[in-house]
């Protein structure tokens, strides 16, 4: 036993490196192409200047949209042009829950997002950047396991997008690809359109006027389903009231699939820079 003894130590010591090596490589090819993502996302998409929230802008909207503004905006309020953001929280892999942490940027303008979250020996990209979405997981930060795109990616990147705003509410404001169209007391449909690409969903409100699902029809890889967000514990921050907790839900025949529960630990606007 003792004659084997230093082989088995060099061994480990080999395997030991191999695995912090590969694990500080894949950190660095990551990072490096989160950054050109970012700023990109940034270079695309311009300043607001001087456009503010006015309650004339929502005296035709639905009902429940008016209650919606009337909380969570003041008069005059800014419009938001960027947004980033860090949460941690709970990320169903497979079928086990993991903590996850990620950081999240946001444009407005020309609407678009960036979003990266790890957890233990995985990390997962999410991209929407000038009507282009993609996904990629890796193992380790390293080993490409999904790389999601096409239409279908397009598809679910801006309907997440449009399914966070509640984050940056004045994006939900009415504008020229953003209609809203009466459903019931508690409920609203908005068409919103980016590129070529068109998206339907519901927002449902609770009678304080805070939104408290979000639910549409999104591509779980090539089959479109049923799919629910959830919005909860609103905070003011820079005098809006935005949600601090999120959760995304498929909703199978076989049942409802819960896969991630975000907090928000951290939430700032019109810094168009990374972290």
């Amino acid at each position: 036993m003792n004659t084997y003894s230093p082989k088995i130590c060099v061994i480990i010591g080999v395997v030991a490196f191999v695995s912090i090596t590969t694990l500080i490589m894949g950190d660095k090819m990551m990072k490096s192409e989160f950054d050109k993502d970012i700023e990109k996302l940034f270079a695309d998409s311009e300043h607001i200047f001087g456009k503010v929230y006015t309650s004339n802008q929502i005296k035709d909207l639905p009902i429940p949209v008016q209650r919606y503004f009337n909380y969570t905006l003041k008069e005059n309020q800014a419009y938001v042009s960027y947004a980033r953001l860090q949460h941690s929280g709970d990320f169903k892999a497979s079928k086990n829950w993991a903590s996850i942490e990620g950081e999240e940027y946001f444009t407005m303008q020309k609407t678009g997002f960036v979003w990266l979250g790890k957890v233990p020996f995985f990390s997962a990209k999410d991209v929407y950047i000038d009507g282009t979405g993609n996904l990629k997981v890796k193992l380790l930060s390293l080993i490409k396991i999904v790389d999601a795109k096409g239409r279908e990616t397009d598809q679910g990147e801006l309907l997440r997008w449009l399914g966070e705003a509640p984050l940056f509410p004045t994006a939900l404001l009415p504008s020229e690809n953003l209609q809203w169209e009466p459903i019931d007391n508690d409920s609203a449909k908005v068409i919103f359109t980016d590129k070529n690409l068109t998206i339907e969903c519901v927002f449902c409100f609770n009678e304080e006027g805070q939104i408290t699902q979000f639910k549409t029809k999104r591509y779980k890889d090539n089959t479109l389903e049923n799919f629910t967000g959830y919005c909860g514990d609103y905070r003011t921050v820079d005098g809006m009231k935005v949600p601090f907790y999120l959760e995304a839900i498929w909703n199978l025949e076989s049942g409802d699939l819960s896969y991630a529960k975000f907090k928000i630990d951290r939430i700032e606007y019109n810094i168009p820079s990374k972290f």
